[in-house]
């Protein structure tokens, strides 16, 4: 199938009406080869009817989205926000309750919230608070990072070590290979790291998410709203800001901004915010 003007806008269309990302004209080079991809496994489809058609079944949908999302992501990336929840939010949240609730929305290959779970078991470790729980809830529209995130399984090369100094990784993960000539290996992370967490597959594009009301004392939505058009990304926030415990956190990405939460969260800075009230 030839790839013109019409084909793309269609395919942005449907993207949109699955996922409620914006795909503007500077990806059409990544829509094109992308979808000559698709079509490479599935040639049976011929035009944008035959595609249209063919999303009716759940299973080539659910493949059509993971194509089209984009995933980037790496351990402790935007460190500050972990320093912040490892020596503000954690200890403060220990001292009152002993129980800890924290969503991490896009969560990608999964090293979002195994930075999370290290960051709170360090935070755990070093206050000496062995009463401290924790549940870490992670969510991502593509199933195939998430089955990668359940794995836990990931490169590492200690020439270019993704932690921080406050973290020992041989306390979170196991060697896979044991060449030590190798400059890249595997790790894996331990099951102690593993049982904290949970991960589900979920549209943040949908008008309602499967969680309680202020079930959570911190929200990490990161560097996902920047694929949605402003008034997406306004409702995306305000649900899940229903979610959010009073005095709990939001963590943004760097160029992201709470946009219409601003009356309702006091800002400490470097797109950290604490929920002040409920909107109504």
């Amino acid at each position: 199938m030839q790839i013109g003007n019409r084909e793309l806008k269609k395919i942005r269309e449907l993207v949109y009406a699955s996922t409620g990302i914006t795909l503007g004209d500077k990806k059409d080079m990544m829509i094109k080869n992308r979808l000559n991809k698709l079509f490479q496994t599935y040639s049976e489809i011929e035009s944008l009817e035959d595609l249209t058609r063919k999303l009716k079944n759940d299973t080539f949908k659910e493949i059509f989205i993971n194509t089209f999302t984009t995933n980037k992501t790496h351990f402790f990336r935007e460190g500050h926000h972990f320093e912040d929840l490892r020596n503000r939010v954690l200890p403060g949240l220990a001292s009152r309750s002993g129980s800890v609730q924290i969503y991490c929305s896009a969560s990608s290959t999964g090293e979002e919230p195994y930075s999370i779970a290290m960051t709170c078991a360090e935070s755990k470790a070093s206050a000496k608070q062995a009463h401290l729980q924790y549940r870490i809830v992670s969510s991502d529209i593509d199933t195939n990072v998430l089955r990668r995130a359940q794995e836990g399984i990931y490169s590492f090369s200690p020439d270019n070590t993704p932690f921080p100094a406050w973290i020992n990784p041989t306390k979170y993960f196991k060697r896979r290979l044991l060449d030590d000539q190798k400059e890249e290996f595997l790790i894996k992370a331990k099951e102690g790291l593993k049982q904290q967490m949970e991960f589900m597959q979920m549209n943040l594009f949908d008008t309602a998410y499967p969680f309680g009301k202020e079930e959570f004392d911190v929200i990490f939505c990161r560097n996902v709203l920047i694929y949605f058009e402003i008034p997406d990304q306004q409702k995306i926030l305000k649900r899940l800001f229903s979610h959010l415990k009073p005095g709990g956190t939001l963590y943004l990405g760097h160029s992201e901004s709470p946009l219409n939460l601003s009356n309702y969260v006091q800002n400490l800075g470097q797109n950290i915010f604490v929920k002040q009230r409920p909107m109504p």
